[in-house]
């Protein structure tokens, strides 16, 4: 009986290619779980991004939230490190298509914290100010306010807080009259306003406020605030 012939190649019983083989790829490397793990690439790193895209998305950021003027972005710009060449180059494109527009930020600054808030001339000009809005340009928006319109919103502050004003009559009077001066009105302004509120009140208010020389007490309150004004 011939013997089995010997089965080669690729058969049952063929031996296992040899690791060292230059043809032969090694085998992939196995994780914890049993899973082959990729082999290892380079990350190829992201190109650097332009500096002018970088600066018009911050401002485009900083608009979402609310309006802004100039120098309330370039201070964000600053701040993102941006550099002044391109802060300058981006905020003129800004200023020509009317995204920036200081004017209109000013006129529509003064005219929801003044309705929204009875803010006065003087308190909205500090916020202005405050803002970076050029002086000449606050002050063409503060027009919009005069002296009666000033007047009028002082004086519907005050019926506003008498509702549920409580005390003796001259500690509301100090407490309105110190209302207003927060929001910016002047003494003189703020004093008739309250005087006037009183006097509409009740008799007792009346004959409190018959004894209020506002003139005087707007004098020394105009004093008091020219002594203690801190220097420019």
């Amino acid at each position: 009986m011939a013997g089995r012939r010997a089965r080669t190649g690729r058969g049952w019983d063929a031996s296992p290619p040899r690791t060292g083989d230059a043809n032969t790829p090694p085998p992939p490397r196995r994780g914890r779980r049993g899973r082959a793990e990729e082999p290892d690439t380079e990350a190829t790193p992201a190109p650097p991004r332009d500096e002018a895209e970088v600066a018009r998305e911050i401002c485009l950021r900083q608009l979402a939230v609310r309006p802004r003027t100039r120098a309330e972005l370039a201070g964000a710009l600053a701040k993102r490190g941006i550099s002044e060449e391109i802060a300058e180059q981006v905020l003129d494109r800004y200023d020509e298509v009317g995204i920036v527009d200081d004017a209109a930020f000013a006129r529509a600054w003064v005219s929801s914290r003044h309705t929204g808030r009875g803010l006065a001339r003087r308190a909205l000009a500090n916020e202005l100010r405050q803002r970076g809005v050029d002086g000449e340009v606050a002050g063409e928006a503060l027009d919009e306010i005069d002296e009666e319109t000033e007047a009028e919103t002082a004086r519907a502050l005050v019926d506003r807080k008498l509702r549920t004003a409580r005390g003796e009559p001259d500690a509301v009077f100090r407490r309105l009259v110190g209302m207003l001066a927060r929001k910016g009105y002047p003494a003189g302004v703020a004093i008739r306003a309250v005087k006037d509120a009183l006097a509409a009140q009740s008799a007792e208010a009346a004959e409190f406020a018959e004894h209020i020389d506002a003139d005087a007490l707007a004098d020394a309150e105009n004093d008091l605030d020219q002594t203690t004004r801190p220097l420019d």
